[in-house]
């Protein structure tokens, strides 16, 4: 819950507080009236004619004044509570926009500059749904490996390559055409008189050969993390992070393939046969509307993405 509706909802109970503070400090000077009315008596000699208020008197003002400030808070309360609900719907429709529009952006690009034999999309039906997009961010920086790598810890020497696109201390991704199989790793050093990269904190997997690709490649992966039940939030995992809340409160993420023959699947049976993704999400308030019958208001926001780096 933001900070601004913890403070929000907290003005209520000052205010009644306050009020209740009021009406005892009157309660209070009421009681202690008989001694002013004392004092006047002695000062005034026709104080035979003249009366105070009497206790029954104060208390039943009191009792009145009171249920006019009753009302007058419940109104105000009413006023205030519809005021809470309405932020939250808005900041559930912000959610569900950004959340959809960061998705639509990332699948569009799916499989841009990648090399053949790369798989663009990854899909799971996990319910909610997981899908996971790459496309090059790049697409000049690539090298070409020039000589074999004697061991899985070596240098990658892509010699007569420019190379200095390249930086250090981020990822980068290495493929073998040959074997189509390739890895993320990371950059330590990028020595770009002789054209060799160094990858000291991790070994790869294997020993690319010669013609291997280097490029700068983004992978993000989208999920709904539900380990707060109370808060549903849409997770992006970038190449190297640790997964990131993209936008809160989104309870439900579905995608539906279309492929090139116009069936539409749950799971596609290969990447490169996708040409459109329906997106289907929910989004929820931070939290229950006692006056919407105790439940969450929701927002349900679907897209059509034509992925139109595949099928070229």
């Amino acid at each position: 819950m933001s900070k601004r509706i913890k403070n929000a909802q907290k003005v209520p109970l000052l205010v009644f507080y306050s009020l209740l503070l009021m009406w005892n400090v009157i309660a209070i000077t009421a009681v202690m009236t008989p001694t002013t009315y004392k004092k006047i008596k002695m000062k005034n000699p026709n104080h035979k004619n003249q009366r105070g208020m009497t206790l029954v008197e104060l208390l039943v003002a009191l009792v009145i004044s009171s249920m006019i400030a009753s009302a007058g808070y419940g109104i105000y309360l009413a006023q205030h509570e519809g005021w809470i609900i309405q932020e939250q719907v808005t900041n559930m429709q912000q959610n569900a926009r950004v959340a959809m529009h960061e998705l639509e952006s990332r699948i569009r690009m799916a499989g841009y500059g990648l090399r053949g034999g790369i798989d663009p999309i990854y899909a799971k039906n996990t319910n909610p749904d997981t899908i996971t997009v790459i496309f090059q961010n790049e697409i000049n920086c690539e090298a070409t490996i020039e000589h074999a790598m004697p061991q899985p810890s070596s240098e990658l020497r892509c010699d007569g390559w420019d190379i200095s696109c390249f930086k250090e201390n981020t990822w980068a991704y290495i493929y073998d055409p040959s074997a189509d199989t390739g890895e993320f790793f990371y950059i330590t050093q990028v020595q770009t008189s002789s054209s060799h990269i160094q990858h000291n904190t991790m070994d790869l997997s294997r020993c690319y050969p010669v013609g291997s690709f280097v490029m700068f490649v983004d992978m993000y992966k989208f999920y709904i993390d539900k380990s707060d039940t109370n808060h549903p939030n849409l997770m992006r995992l970038g190449v190297g992070e640790t997964p990131q809340v993209y936008a809160e409160d989104i309870e439900d993420l579905q995608f539906r393939y279309g492929l090139a023959n116009g069936v539409f699947l749950d799971v596609p049976p290969a990447a490169l046969v996708i040409r459109e993704v329906l997106i289907s999400l929910s989004a929820r308030t931070e939290r229950k509307d006692l006056q919407f019958t105790g439940k969450y208001r929701r927002r349900a926001l679907t897209s059509d993405v034509k992925v139109r780096n595949l099928g070229l």
